[in-house]
């Protein structure tokens, strides 16, 4: 039995919802409580280091991979934001067979679209705060403004909550340095679904090359900047229209 802390929501098809840095599974999917009453459970696990789960020096999606594939059973959806967005990724390339779907939010896919110019400056900016010796609520706001989170959007709790994970974050797994499954994505039959947010021109290079590479469809759902499930109805009238595209 996992010691992952895993918030449960509603009953029916599973849907595993994985959230990103700095922030706790219920901090972000609140908003996609009500699929809960559409026929789907929910499944809202806190990643190590995160919440209730068991503290970790640092985060590290291989890890969150595994544990998300241990909560997948004989099938579930896959949703993942940021740094989340990798643990699904990977889980889903190693268990192909249970994957119902794919989406992705703006996931941490440092190593692609560097191509494009806009792309190559975020990733250059993010690597270059990660070497600033800063207090760490100094580096949450610089952080939050780099990746286009909306200060209208995040409440100044969510923002304090955030300070004391710093640590967690900055020691983990790095974001620019993973081998991702590409070929394995791209050879799955499950539908795949990448979305951004329509704030940063950098992050909608790095989806345009996430979603080439593996097949996926391709959305920008625009109005909570890098927080896109903050969005509530527009995300989740495009996750249920997929979801119910294959029952």
């Amino acid at each position: 039995m996992s010691d992952l802390f895993v918030d449960s929501w509603g009953s029916g098809v599973p849907v595993i919802l994985v959230h990103g840095s700095l922030a706790t599974g219920a901090d972000e999917w609140e908003a996609q409580r009500p699929l809960a009453d559409e026929g789907f459970r929910l499944l809202v696990p806190d990643r190590r280091g995160y919440g209730r789960s068991p503290p970790a020096r640092g985060e590290d999606f291989l890890v969150d991979a595994t544990d998300i594939a241990g909560l997948m059973g004989d099938g579930a959806h896959l949703v993942g934001h940021s740094y989340g967005g990798l643990g699904a990724l990977f889980a889903a390339a190693r268990r192909p067979d249970a994957t119902l779907s794919l989406t992705l939010l703006e996931p941490a896919t440092f190593a692609l679209g560097q191509h494009d110019q806009a792309a190559r400056t975020l990733v250059a900016e993010v690597r270059r705060l990660w070497d600033q010796d800063l207090p760490d609520e100094d580096w949450v706001i610089h952080f939050l403004q780099l990746v286009g989170s909306d200060p209208e959007v995040l409440s100044p709790e969510l923002i304090a909550a955030a300070v004391p994970l710093v640590p967690v974050f900055r020691q983990g797994r790095p974001i620019w340095e993973s081998e991702l499954p590409l070929a394995e994505l791209e050879s799955a039959v499950f539908p795949k679904l990448v979305v951004s947010g329509g704030h940063s021109a950098g992050y909608d290079a790095m989806c345009d090359a996430l979603a080439e590479r593996i097949g996926a469809s391709r959305m920008a759902i625009e109005g909570a900047g890098h927080e896109i499930q903050f969005t509530g109805g527009p995300l989740n009238g495009a996750l249920l229209a997929l979801w119910r595209s294959i029952l």
